[in-house]
């Protein structure tokens, strides 16, 4: 196993895919999509355009469908739910759908949509994702951070660090092994600087940052830092249709 990150959708490669893609929104939406999967929802499905968003849903039962949108930080309004992980209790998500679009997270699913093998990952989860790739092991894997507006972003290499030493660790490997390239390993340094204190890492990078002035996400943050807090992995079972598995 080949593993790549790129820090960015923006940076994923354009004329080939790899056999697995994971794609990282720690600040929030990865972390969401993952509680909202373990408490019961249907499925999570994703969309960049919001248009699209709003046709699917409205195609939908309306008894079973729930609309997540967000953009810079804050819940779209008319939307029953925002980007917050807290928000998606199994009282109100369980047996429904949630049609969701984020500032960051679903354009890098849409970038690797195609990818034969699709699961999403946080820091909630990093093991769980790590124990699937060597389950399934494919030959290559690109990790892609979501980034913040095309910028890079601390919170989602600290993850795809994360989700490398789990992998080195529950596989017996070396980073020089699995790293494709040198960015992975740069996000392997970084993780294991910040392993014992994730939070704080989250609060010092510049989303996290973000959210702290808009308001109270004490709880977002630490439950957006609790490592290996699910076993739930979301896969895309069609385009853009994330279910536990």
């Amino acid at each position: 196993m080949r593993v790549s990150y790129f820090h960015t959708p923006e940076r994923v490669p354009s004329g080939s895919m790899a056999a697995a893609a994971v794609v990282i929104d720690v600040l929030r939406a990865t972390s969401t999509m993952a509680w909202a999967l373990h408490n019961g929802a249907e499925a999570v499905q994703a969309f960049a355009n919001l248009d699209e968003l709003n046709a699917a849903a409205a195609a939908w039962p309306q008894q079973l469908c729930l609309r997540a949108g967000e953009r810079g930080g804050s819940r779209l309004e008319g939307f029953d739910l925002g980007n917050s992980p807290l928000a998606v209790t199994a009282e109100i998500v369980a047996g429904k759908r949630i049609f969701v679009s984020t500032t960051n997270g679903t354009r890098a699913l849409d970038r690797v949509q195609t990818a034969p093998l699709l699961v999403t990952a946080a820091l909630v989860n990093r093991s769980a994702v790590a124990k699937r790739l060597l389950q399934q092991a494919p030959e290559t894997v690109w990790v892609v951070g979501s980034g913040w507006e095309g910028d890079y972003s601390l919170e989602d290499s600290l993850a795809a660090g994360a989700l490398a030493a789990a992998l080195l660790g529950q596989g017996g490997m070396d980073l020089k092994t699995i790293a494709a390239n040198d960015e992975l390993c740069a996000a392997h340094a970084l993780w294991s600087h910040w392993q014992h204190q994730p939070e704080q890492a989250l609060r010092l990078a510049s989303h996290g940052q973000r959210l702290e002035r808009l308001g109270d996400h004490d709880a977002d943050f630490a439950c957006c830092a609790a490592v290996d807090s699910l076993e739930v992995v979301p896969q895309q079972s069609e385009p853009g249709v994330l279910k536990s598995s």
